[in-house]
């Protein structure tokens, strides 16, 4: 077959082969079927929960690897085709050329591939070509013997501007200086040599010498590339970007042009040997070496981001599953100074039910007043939890309401600092003037924090997930992947606890495997018009959901007191048949087993295993049967602060204090101790023993002991230790 007039199907290579290849621990059969549910549109959160036979078992977090590995695929295969396209349609395309894009796997590299023959501005070289001096390039690549003069003879033409043999030679040497930096090969080697053994290098530029800043510790700092942390990378970044540094990347370029002028040129001297080694020096500074710190520079940033996600990851995983207070009468408030405390009062099911301002923190210190404002509404609306928001004021606020409830008999009523990030976001957004058109941002922002302390989850899903304020250099990393990768963290979790169908907001509910936003508020539509759901299969009367939807979504979807108990768990409604079969085969009824965890360990599930029934369908099945739809959310003790000061000023060298964990670095944990700073554990103040990763021991939310270790006034900076405590 001629080369040039194959067909482009016959570019693209077997996808199960490919991920085969990418993940041998799995086997061959589970991967096929991965790929047979994406492509049917199954979500992954059904995938891992409810077709665990046909992967294997495999979790999201592989899940999401393959899927990621699939989409890869699919795009390099995209790409294979419209670069076989172009080069074929220039009649440039050979049997070499054609096997090295079939066989590349990656993007990069078929980019290199692509580079000779990609259309571009004019250069040197094409000027050289256009004077019919790419032949002679040719030959002073080739030739070993002869007489330059007559060599160059041929190619002189006054016309064009080559009025001398050394225009002639200048004009080849810029045909072999391109050619030289479009080599496939060699652009692979001179990245992977970056990539191995270069090192990012930052100066500080002249104006900043002589002062302090918070990028001092890179005045004059370098790291190899390939063991630079993200963090690192990005503080890099961010201080070039503010005109304080310089970067740059080096290697050792004079080992690299040897290596590849003799891949290039081979090992026997050419005629023109002084003018090719002068040609392929000039395309290596001038035209490879800036083309491959940039490549550099982006597979940095591109390593970085995927670090600085999955921290973004864990920390909003943590802040989302965060375990619900349940159904309490609460009191929100926002703190504040010179705008007053805001309060919201919320029934049991987060209902809206009543607002004040308060002005107990300075400079009004109204404290009388706001007592009697606070004891009001506890009475009038019998308030069970007080949930104060931990941002400006939270400390002084905290202290006051606490004095206000021992004054008063009301030691008992429960009062939590809660994580108020995002708060603002969503008090400003469109789905809280949805939600309160008449109400004021302030007071949003309240009911935010009450709703918090109800169910994390259900109030959380209503902020873009990057604006909740976990993670490293949120603002230097990809937005668009972080948005992508914090929407599926959200997907995850919501799936993960199920969401009850006759309270769940169409916010909550649009993140439930199978809805889309359209079809949430189709269903809460319903439910407003029909009343609560008394059942799964009653999801059919929605407009929208059909047979496909309801596979997707159902399991997911809780209804509790409703007409079948199953339906109050995440057993799909698709394996009711194997419940029944399992409880005649055990000789009792739901009623007698669900959620009766004592029943249930003394069951051997190699007992109830059958032949029709695969041992992962009988295990989710059983685990749901003993949780009896309860809450996977683990409730922890409640940590507060113990002191009452509230600037960074009040800080001391060697204090203890209790502190809550606010974020979770690769370099160290964020602790908020109640001064409107948080302070830095740094990684090697841990403990006193090597940690490699703080999120292996901590996640957001925690309360711990911290010593003071430094205070820095003028750049505003705590320093904490856990050693020893």
């Amino acid at each position: 077959m001629d080369i040039k007039n194959i067909p482009m199907e016959y570019v693209s290579r077997d996808l199960v082969e490919y991920l085969e290849e990418r993940f041998e621990e799995y086997k061959r059969e589970n991967i096929k079927n991965c790929v047979e549910l994406f492509d049917s549109g199954a979500t992954i959160p059904f995938v891992a929960r409810y077709r665990k036979e046909l992967t294997g078992g495999l979790d999201e977090i592989k899940l999401q690897e393959i899927r990621d590995a699939y989409v890869y695929f699919k795009e390099l295969e995209e790409r294979k085709r419209f670069i076989y396209s172009s080069i074929a349609s220039q009649g440039k395309m050979t049997s070499v050329l054609y096997k090295k894009i079939c066989d590349c796997n990656d993007k990069k590299e078929l980019e290199d591939i692509y580079l000779p023959f990609k259309p571009k501005r004019k250069t040197k070289s094409q000027i050289a070509k256009e004077k019919g001096l790419e032949p002679l390039a040719d030959l002073m690549l080739r030739l070993k013997e002869g007489k330059i003069e007559e060599v160059v003879k041929p190619f002189l033409d006054g016309e064009k501007g080559i009025n001398t043999p050394l225009d002639a030679i200048s004009g080849a040497m810029d045909i072999i200086s391109e050619k030289f930096s479009e080599n496939s090969e060699i652009r692979k080697f001179v990245r992977f040599v970056y990539l191995r053994d270069g090192v990012i290098v930052s100066k500080v530029k002249k104006d900043f010498q002589d002062r302090k800043t918070k990028f001092i510790d890179y005045y004059d700092f370098s790291e190899k590339i390939s063991k630079i942390p993200s963090h690192r990378f990005f503080a890099l970044k961010r201080g070039e970007k503010e005109k304080i540094l310089t970067l740059d990347l080096k290697a050792e370029d004079k080992l690299i042009l040897g290596i590849t002028s003799k891949f290039f040129l081979g090992d026997e001297d050419l005629l023109f040997q002084k003018y090719l080694l002068k040609a392929i020096n000039n395309g290596y500074r001038r035209l490879l070496l800036p083309s491959i710190k940039l490549d550099v520079m982006a597979e940095l940033r591109k390593r970085a981001d995927e670090e600085a996600i999955k921290v973004f990851e864990k920390n909003l995983r943590a802040l989302l599953l965060q375990p619900p207070m349940g159904e309490l009468v609460v009191m929100g408030i926002d703190p504040g100074y010179r705008t007053g405390c805001k309060i919201a009062v919320l029934n049991e099911t987060g209902e809206f039910l009543d607002t004040k301002t308060i002005f107990p923190t300075p400079p009004f210190s109204k404290f009388e007043e706001s007592e009697k404002i606070l004891l009001e509404l506890i009475n009038k609306y019998k308030v069970e939890a007080i949930a104060i928001g931990n941002g400006t004021a939270s400390v002084e606020t905290r202290n006051f309401v606490k004095d206000v409830l021992k004054k008063n008999g009301f030691e008992n009523l429960k009062v939590k600092v809660v994580n108020e990030s995002g708060a603002s976001v969503y008090s400003a957004s469109d789905v809280a003037r949805e939600e309160f058109p008449d109400l004021d941002l302030t007071v949003r922002g309240a009911i935010s924090i009450g709703r918090r302390y109800q169910n994390p989850l259900a109030e959380l899903v209503k902020i873009p997930p990057e604006s909740i304020g976990v993670g490293q250099y949120q603002h230097d990393v990809s937005q668009a992947r972080l948005k992508a990768k914090l929407k599926e963290v959200v997907e995850f979790c919501v799936n993960g606890v199920g969401v009850d169908l006759n309270t769940a907001s169409y916010h909550l509910l649009s993140y439930v495997s199978g809805l889309s936003k359209g079809i949430a508020k189709k269903i809460v539509g319903y439910r407003s018009e029909n009343g609560k759901f008394k059942n799964r299969m009653e999801l059919f009367n929605v407009k929208g959901i059909g047979d496909r939807v309801f596979e997707q979504a159902a399991g997911f979807l809780k209804i509790y007191n409703g007409d079948r108990p199953l339906d109050s768990t995440m057993i799909h409604p698709e394996s009711y048949h194997i419940v029944k079969e399992i409880l005649e085969k055990l000789g009792v009824k739901l009623e007698e087993v669900l959620g009766n965890e004592k029943f249930w360990e003394n069951v051997d599930l190699k007992s109830i295993v059958d032949e029709k029934w695969d041992k992962f369908t009988v295990e989710y099945i059983v685990d749901e049967l003993k949780r009896g739809g309860k809450d996977i959310r683990k409730a922890s003790e409640s940590f507060e602060f113990d002191h009452s000061f509230t600037t960074i000023e009040d800080l001391k060298e060697g204090m203890i204090l209790k502190g809550i964990i606010t974020n979770i670095t690769n370099f160290g944990v964020f602790v908020d101790v109640g001064v409107h700073q948080d302070g830095l554990v740094h990684i090697s103040n841990l403990s006193d023993d090597f940690i490699k990763n703080p999120l292996d021991l901590y996640k957001v939310g925690d309360g711990v002991m911290v010593k003071v270790i430094e205070v820095d006034l003028e750049l505003k900076r705590v320093k904490l230790s856990m050693k020893g405590l």
